[in-house]
């Protein structure tokens, strides 16, 4: 769940005159959007259309750049095979990520790694390590920096409490433990997506000062800009058909959110633009981690959670009932005590 760090230390980037939400980031990267977009192969060359359009960070936190990871598309994985790799492997954000675009950037909604490639433009910002940087601007300031990091089995202290990820099969248990499993297949960069690791407390530390908007984090208008849905109304649209485009795609992004509520995107995660009853109000964010986790922000009753587990695959449909378990009680005891609401 490091997406939502990676945006928050994005905005202390902009609040710094280091970063810019709306300028094109390929003078940055040169390798970013360089095939174009793919629309298909010929029998097996892929047929790739130019486009120059800018690609800025704003597109990439909020997944409208063009961008999708090759693993969740058919297309895109297809291209990969065509030129003998596998998906998302190979150390840098470059290997993983320097990849066809499937839409023009601005015009769709295709969930990808746009926070890896902004977890880079910090570091070419600021000069050091994305790790380095979100030690002194946000595990520090909280009192969380033991124990949160990129690189866990390096460090003395930490490298013997990391966890174990464990597999189910569609019948659920019994869970069988896959320790030999690569979270990051590969990965030695700093990749702002998916790569923090952190205790339980320590990330509850963290969210719980992001719902509060915590002034050590960021400032008043910057959690403004980090909650606002940012899509317009055809990337709203694309979200929503992406959502529903097939059942991996709705057990990976859904969130066993009901596909009659409209749902938008912010630079913290998806948003319900409707309330569910005895769940959350209109308004609440949501987002999630490949080993089934989920944490949520419901601004309108004041209530936000976060469930952690280490379970794949991605969003296993039992563990996702647990977690909407879970909301619906956190949401039915701070209901009955309004004093608990931010606890």
């Amino acid at each position: 769940m490091s997406k939502l760090m990676t945006s928050v230390a994005v905005l202390q980037c902009v609040e710094d005159g280091l970063l810019d939400l709306d300028k094109d980031t390929r003078a940055m990267f040169p390798g970013i959007g360089k095939y174009g977009v793919i629309t298909g192969f010929d029998d097996n060359t892929a047929v790739l259309k130019p486009d120059s359009t800018p690609i800025t960070l704003r597109m990439l936190l909020s997944h409208t750049s063009g961008h999708e990871y090759d693993w969740l598309s058919p297309l895109l994985g297809k291209w990969r095979a065509s030129r003998g790799e596998g998906p998302w492997t190979g150390p840098t954000v470059e290997h993983k990520s320097e990849l066809p675009l499937v839409f023009s950037p601005g015009t769709g909604f295709a969930y990808g790694a746009g926070h890896d490639w902004a977890g880079k433009a910090i570091q070419v910002a600021t000069g050091t390590t994305l790790d380095d940087f979100m030690r002194t601007r946000i595990w520090e300031p909280l009192g969380i920096a033991e124990d949160t990091t990129f690189w866990p089995k390096t460090k003395e202290g930490m490298k013997d409490r990391v966890a174990h990820i464990s597999t189910l099969n569609e019948g659920g248990l019994p869970a069988v433990d896959a320790p030999d499993f690569d979270l990051l297949f590969g990965g030695t960069d700093c990749l702002g997506g998916a790569g923090v690791c952190a205790t339980s407390q320590a990330y509850s530390i963290f969210l719980s000062a992001v719902a509060r908007r915590d002034a050590r984090l960021l400032q008043p208008t910057s959690f403004d800009e980090l909650f606002r849905p940012q899509l317009n109304g055809q990337q709203e649209k694309a979200l929503n058909d992406y959502v529903d485009q097939s059942p991996i795609h709705t057990q990976l992004l859904a969130l066993r959110i009901p596909p009659s509520l409209k749902k938008t995107w912010s630079f913290a995660g998806l948003v319900a633009k409707e309330g569910q009853e005895g769940r959350f109000g209109p308004g609440t964010v949501f987002w999630s981690g490949v080993p089934s986790s989920e944490w949520f922000i419901d601004h309108d009753t004041g209530i936000y959670g976060v469930a952690l587990c280490q379970v794949i695959p991605p969003m296993h449909p039992q563990v996702m009932e647990l977690h909407e378990k879970f909301q619906r009680e956190m949401y039915d005891l701070a209901s009955q005590s309004p004093a608990t609401h931010d606890s």
